[in-house]
């Protein structure tokens, strides 16, 4: 089964800019759908975006649209998302996720079948 390790979660404030990477291993990126989730404290764990496997269509949750933008790089095995004009209620810890199922992210039904370990964002305000 495929790996998943997610990196470059750290404090940032309000309107400022980050970009996640996910590193994939075990198993060709190439083969899955990809997303991203959050979770922030007390809540559920909640769908930000996703991307089929070629890359060829995106989804976003209404709450980042137009503000995040997640990409892949199959060559390398990467996932990315950049997030420019970060808030405060962007706080979370972002998990990237694979899924056999690039079908479900047309669909609007993105699951992960696979998780990394989460990396923190914290957005000051």
């Amino acid at each position: 089964q495929v790996q998943l390790v997610e990196s470059g979660g750290r404090l940032v404030q309000a309107g400022g800019s980050l970009r996640l990477s996910c590193a994939a291993s075990g198993r060709p990126l190439r083969w899955y759908a990809m997303g991203w989730f959050r979770q922030a404290p007390g809540l559920e764990r909640e769908f930000v975006a996703a991307i089929t496997w070629n890359g060829g269509y995106t989804a976003y949750a209404d709450s980042v649209k137009g503000r995040f933008t997640i990409s892949r790089d199959n060559a390398k095995n990467t996932l990315d998302l950049q997030m420019n004009g970060l808030k405060p209620e962007d706080t979370a810890v972002y998990y990237c996720a694979a899924s056999l199922r690039s079908d479900a992210v047309i669909a609007g039904k993105f699951t992960g079948d696979y998780w990394g370990q989460g990396t923190q964002v914290t957005v000051s305000s």
